[in-house]
């Protein structure tokens, strides 16, 4: 019964990264590239994680994955808010499809 909980975590987790890979190629820019990668890799990543401590049933491992999933959940959304910003910055133009520029009106003023 383990195996086939694993098994599904695996796959489902599996899904959610490749639906982050394929939001890197399919969104127009950066900023909503970012926020595909963070959502749906940190998901995946976590559900990965959380069926190797399922098969291996061993309290270390099982804090340890606790542990690599709150930092993943914690470290993941700061980096690509980061990416973000400095895409923005730097000058790398939005999509046609952003109507609101609120960076550009905090410029400004």
């Amino acid at each position: 019964m383990t195996d086939y909980f694993t098994a599904i975590l695996m796959i489902i987790g599996s899904l959610f990264c490749l639906i982050a890979a394929l939001g890197v190629f399919r969104f127009p820019d950066t900023l909503i590239r970012m926020h595909a990668v963070t959502k749906a890799g940190s998901l995946g990543a976590g559900l990965m994680i959380l069926a190797h401590a399922v098969f291996f049933q061993s309290p270390g491992i099982f804090l340890r994955a606790v542990f690599i999933i709150g930092l993943l959940l914690l470290t993941a959304p700061v980096a690509a808010h980061l990416i973000a910003r400095a895409s923005y910055r730097s000058g790398i133009p939005l999509s046609g499809h952003t109507w609101i520029d609120e960076l550009n009106d905090q410029n400004n003023r």
